[in-house]
């Protein structure tokens, strides 16, 4: 048994975990985790990073059992769970088809801690911009709740999903930041970025992992579990949280912590204090 191996998967279970649900991009965490930790030269290292993302999906599937059932049970004969389905399928097409094409290009060149860092600053400072815009403005959200989004808003979010496929925007971010600026509420842009994530991340992960599926073995399924079984629990975790913190919170602490973070990231790379070549 790799000792060394199974912390290292812990970890990244738990940053995973911890940030895919939020603004702040689990992408780009796992980037800079997998360098820190050594990870990122280990063999399988990037289809363990795709492959644990499954388990905070899971995460977001167990939260949500109980209104997916209602969506399978009224497919054919509920209006709203239709919709909700409809809605969801149709946001999810642009980030399929976009991915598809350019994919490789994206994870050959921006895959790197400096991509990560100077995304995670710039989408920062917009998401300090944008509250502010919204405090002085006094907007108020035009949908409600994401049953009451249309066909166009959803395939609206679905573009501004799009901009995560730069490392360090954030998925999440693109999403619900996305969703706010065209007019749904904190909760229904943060709930609908948590049912697009379902089929988003689970189709990405099915199709890096089968393109992957030769460098899958034996020795790595010992760290697939442990960072999958970390990455459902510490997922399901941020799911509820986050769920509660938007009911009465901005996003402006997000804002923050992605600046200094960035800032952090690129000091240690413009001083050498941390060589990030690896990723470069």
């Amino acid at each position: 048994m790799d000792w060394v191996y199974l912390f290292q998967a812990v970890v990244l279970g738990i940053v995973e975990g911890l940030t895919e649900f939020l603004p702040v991009s689990s992408t780009g965490h796992l980037i800079i985790a997998s360098e820190l930790t050594g990870f990122s030269g280990t063999q399988g290292a990037d289809t363990f990073v795709v492959g644990i993302q499954a388990g905070a999906i899971l995460a977001v599937c167990w939260y949500y059992r109980a209104r997916i059932l209602s969506i399978l049970k009224g497919l054919f004969s509920n209006p709203v769970e239709q919709r909700l389905a409809a809605n969801t399928v149709i946001a999810f097409l642009p980030a399929a088809v976009i991915g598809v094409l350019v994919g490789g290009l994206i994870k050959a060149y921006l895959f790197n801690a400096i991509t990560v860092a100077t995304a995670l600053v710039a989408g920062g400072v917009l998401i300090l911009w944008l509250e502010s815009h919204f405090e002085k403005r006094g907007i108020r959200p035009r949908v409600v709740t994401m049953d009451d989004m249309t066909w166009k808003d959803a395939l609206k979010v679905g573009f501004m999903q799009c901009l995560a496929m730069i490392p360090g925007t954030s998925r999440s971010g693109a999403t619900i930041i996305g969703g706010l600026v065209l007019g749904l509420s904190r909760r229904a842009a943060t709930e609908f970025s948590f049912f697009l994530s379902i089929p988003t991340i689970f189709g990405a992960t099915a199709y890096d992992l089968w393109k992957a599926r030769n460098d899958l073995g034996l020795e790595n399924l010992e760290g697939f579990g442990v960072g999958f079984v970390v990455s459902f629990f510490s997922a399901l975790l941020v799911v509820h949280w986050l769920l509660r913190y938007v009911s009465g919170h901005d996003f402006r602490a997000f804002g923050w912590y992605r600046i200094v973070f960035g800032c952090v990231i690129l000091a240690t790379a413009l001083f050498g204090w941390v060589d990030w070549s690896a990723g470069l």
